[in-house]
């Protein structure tokens, strides 16, 4: 009879604990970080990339708000010329694991920013006009869906309109 009681007794705790896969992080919610805009692009801090598309249009990155944030979003200002010289100016996040992009301001005529009416996570390649954005995650910025290692090394990649660990 005692040895039933200390066998229940083990069995009880053995089942009061949790499951081992719980313990990971990975398990953890996903908490984007709170974002601060950063000043408006000056046109020397600029560099273009080949965003892959048959466009007139040009894309640049102005290297100098690139943000390799703690929450796995590489955040940038995104410079669009197009063959008249208008620019479209935003300021964006692309979240490398899940292949996602958030625009989190637009810039206006008067250098200054103001919030999109959607601020919402997009998976990139649901839409069609995310080509400069799907180069960038796909071959920049999220090598392997993993996000670069550093401010330096994107803008390296951008230099190099590849990250080194990718392949053609």
């Amino acid at each position: 009879m005692k040895r039933i009681c200390v066998l229940l007794c083990i069995l009880l705790f053995a089942c009061a604990k949790p499951p081992f896969k719980d313990q990971f992080e990975s398990d953890k919610p996903w908490i984007e970080q709170l974002t601060q805009l950063p000043a408006y692009p000056d046109t020397t801090n600029l560099m273009e990339f080949d965003a892959g598309v048959v466009s007139s249009n040009h894309y640049l990155i102005d290297t100098t708000s690139i943000n390799i944030g703690e929450d796995g979003v590489i955040r940038f200002t995104l410079v669009v010329k197009s063959s008249t010289g208008a620019l479209n100016v935003s300021y964006e996040g692309i979240r490398c694991a899940t292949s996602e992009r958030k625009l989190y301001a637009l810039g206006r005529d008067d250098k200054t920013w103001i919030q999109p009416r959607t601020p919402e996570w997009q998976k990139i390649e649901l839409v069609q006009q995310f080509n400069a954005q799907r180069e960038l995650a796909k071959n920049i910025f999220c090598p392997h869906r993993q996000i670069v290692t550093s401010t330096e090394d994107a803008i390296q990649a951008l230099k190099a309109g590849i990250h080194r660990t990718i392949y053609r």
